[in-house]
C-alpha cells in the first residue's frame, strides 16, 4: 500500500518538544471532483488525550479509528500496545484487511503512522525526520516543508503544521486549504 493510493489527502504530525500537533486538509475527492471541502480528517479520542489523523476510503477510516479506541479501552490508553494490536489484527483479519486507508495516532510520549501491511512506523525525533511523519497525496510536500521550517526557522509547531499545510495545498491539487489541527501540549 503505498502513499499514491490515497487521493484527497494530506495528513501531518509534528512533535516539538512536549507539544504534538496534527492537522489534516478538508477536501475529498472521488476521482477527478471534488465531492467536499471540509471534511474532518484529523480528531481527538479516547477521553482527547490521542489523536488520530485518516488518509483513505473515509468508511474503512473510521472503521479503523474505532478499532484503535477499542483497543485503548482494552489496553488502558496504552497507545503503542494498542497501535501493534491493531496493526497485527488489520493485517490477519480477513474482513480488516481488505481496509483502504492509512492511520496516524500520536499521544503525549509517541505518534505512530499504521498501515494495513502491518507497519507500525515511529518517526526518529533527531534525524532525519526531526518528529515529523505525513501521510496521503501531498504528504511529501507537508513533510518536507515541515523539516525545513523547524530548522530554519523560531516558529511553534502550531505554526509550522500551519504553514507545510499551506504549501501542501498550493502544490497538491487533492489538498485543499480547509485545514483541521488538533494539538496536545
Amino acid at each position: 500500500m503505498s502513499n499514491d493510493t490515497f487521493h484527497g489527502t494530506t495528513i501531518l504530525a509534528l512533535r516539538s518538544g512536549a507539544t504534538v500537533v496534527m492537522a489534516g486538509d478538508g477536501q475529498v475527492t472521488l476521482g477527478n471532483i471534488v465531492t467536499k471541502h471540509r471534511a474532518r480528517k484529523v480528531r481527538k479520542i479516547f477521553h482527547d488525550k490521542i489523536i488520530i489523523g485518516f488518509a483513505g476510503a473515509t468508511a474503512d477510516a473510521l472503521t479503523l479509528s474505532e478499532k484503535l479506541e477499542e483497543k485503548l479501552e482494552r489496553y488502558n490508553g496504552n497507545l503503542t500496545r494498542s497501535c501493534v494490536e491493531l496493526a497485527r489484527e488489520w493485517r490477519t483479519d480477513k474482513y480488516l484487511r481488505r481496509l483502504e486507508a492509512m492511520m496516524l495516532a500520536a499521544d503525549h510520549g509517541n505518534t505512530y503512522l499504521l498501515s494495513g501491511n502491518g507497519d507500525v512506523i515511529e518517526p526518529d525525533p533527531i534525524e532525519p525526520d526531526k518528529g515529523v511523519i505525513s501521510i496521503g497525496s501531498g504528504s511529501p510536500a507537508a513533510q518536507s516543508a515541515a523539516i525545513a521550517l523547524m530548522e530554519n526557522t523560531d516558529l511553534s509547531a502550531r505554526q509550522i503544521v500551519e504553514k507545510a499545510m499551506k504549501i501542501a495545498g498550493d502544490l497538491c491539487i487533492y489538498t485543499n486549504h480547509e485545514v483541521n489541527i488538533e494539538e496536545l501540549n
